[in-house]
């Protein structure tokens, strides 16, 4: 790269990276002050309603990257070659299988939201409230659906800020109907998630003025010689097992801590789940300008770029979460008050586990970023391994804690994290792997 091409290409990484900040900013913040207003609104118990059931919302977003996440870096991947006809096509078919899904999981909604509710909750204060909140999340889930779909497909077509600011109205009303349909209207918790159905309504209306745009390469089309299922499911399905086993694993330590700790550790490991909340904001806009930016070079088959990009990605998300870790260290005990917490005892055990959580996250980030670098490099059995291991050594480890040291619960993702890192050098080095474009 000259000195022009290399300026021109900071501007881009810096116009993708922020603008996908600012939809994991206001997706994070969304999701974060939505638990301040239920814990605030409703109490403790409502906070832990709402995490019981980001199960669900898991399992929806794990469909969504499978038909999605994967699609967005096939369609990136055309753009770069310049193959619009094949590019179209594979927006369609992701499109197609995003929308149905979603009316699969509605008519559960319809039928039988209390089986689900039951599955998720085995205590009965709880049970009640977590019903109530997966009604309308469940009713609602083609707007979830196609959602997070639209601002993968726009932004890889090259309008991120459009985008950003889809999600960002998405959100504003989400919270404003959070305070209208619970305190006014007196829905209760079920105005939590019907608030965000309808925020999600408007965020995929905003987008769909990108097709209006002379620049729009991403037509509905059903011509094409080639299937597109395939690959989609193919590209996307490392992404998808990661989310898969982060179901499994909020499921189970869900279980866990419940049975272990009871209604203050579920409180607590909640006003965790939701620091995590802010980790992704850092992570999913690494993630997504990687995904989006670095497919386009590799594409291109522009192996320098496609480090500057990496590069960059890495350098951002340590000083993010170093910033974030010493913010919480400071004072746990005032974020534990924020989303609602009077009992001292929670207050302390929230605090406790702010901390150790705190640290335990900077791993699971690294890990992630390292998942899709060797999906794009063509690593795909170590991606698939990355997938399968984020989530699924946490859960023995957890349970071993949960019966042999009690009082350690906490440390179970930091061990389980570390174990990971030791056996991916392990694994590369044993397969000598090397990061280069084919």
């Amino acid at each position: 790269m000259n000195q022009e091409e290399r300026a021109s290409f900071n501007t881009e990484y810096w116009r993708f990276l922020w603008s996908s900040i600012l939809i994991a900013l206001s997706g994070c913040l969304g999701n974060v002050v939505d638990g301040i207003i239920v814990g605030n609104l409703l109490g403790e118990d409502g906070v832990s309603a709402i995490n019981l059931s980001r199960t669900v919302i898991q399992f929806m977003f794990t469909l969504s990257m499978l038909l999605s996440t994967g699609a967005g870096m096939l369609v990136g991947i055309e753009l770069g070659r310049k193959d619009m006809p094949r590019a179209a096509y594979i927006y369609t078919v992701s499109m197609a299988s995003c929308l149905a899904v979603g009316l699969l999981l509605a008519i559960t909604g319809l039928t039988v939201p209390e089986a689900v509710a039951g599955w998720l909750c085995n205590n009965r204060q709880l049970l009640q409230p977590t019903t109530d909140y997966l009604i309308p999340m469940l009713l609602g889930a083609p707007a979830y659906m196609m959602v997070w779909a639209m601002s993968t497909m726009v932004s890889v077509d090259g309008s991120p800020r459009l985008v950003s600011l889809a999600i960002m109205v998405d959100n504003a009303v989400n919270l404003c109907l959070d305070i209208v349909f619970i305190q006014w209207f007196g829905w209760g918790i079920e105005g939590s998630s019907t608030a965000t159905v309808v925020g999600h309504l408007v965020g995929i209306a905003i987008m769909c003025s990108h097709y209006f745009h002379k620049d729009n390469h991403l037509r509905l089309t059903v011509r094409h010689d080639h299937p597109a299922l395939g690959s989609i499911i193919s590209q996307g399905a490392p992404l998808a097992v990661a989310s898969v086993c982060l179901t499994l694993l909020l499921y189970s330590a869900n279980t866990i801590v419940l049975s272990t700790v009871g209604r203050v550790g579920i409180f607590a490991f909640s006003v965790c789940m939701n620091l995590l909340q802010i980790y992704n904001l850092f992570l999913a806009g690494v993630c997504r300008t990687i995904q989006s930016l670095g497919a386009i070079q590799v594409g291109k088959g522009d192996s320098e770029a496609f480090h500057q990009v990496l590069r960059k990605s890495f350098r951002f998300i340590t000083v993010a979460m170093l910033l974030t870790c010493m913010l919480v260290w400071l004072d746990p005990e005032v974020v534990t008050r924020f989303f609602g917490a009077s009992d001292d005892s929670m207050v302390a055990e929230g605090s406790h586990a702010l901390r150790v959580f705190s640290l335990s996250f900077i791993p699971f980030c690294y890990i992630y970023v390292l998942m899709i670098v060797y999906k794009l490099y063509g690593h795909h059995h170590m991606a698939l391994f990355i997938s399968f291991a984020l989530s699924l050594t946490v859960i023995p480890v957890m349970w071993i804690i949960s019966q042999a040291a009690p009082g350690l619960l906490w440390y179970s993702y930091l061990i389980a994290y570390l174990v990971e890192v030791l056996l991916i050098v392990i694994l590369h080095q044993w397969q000598h792997l090397r990061f280069t474009l084919h």
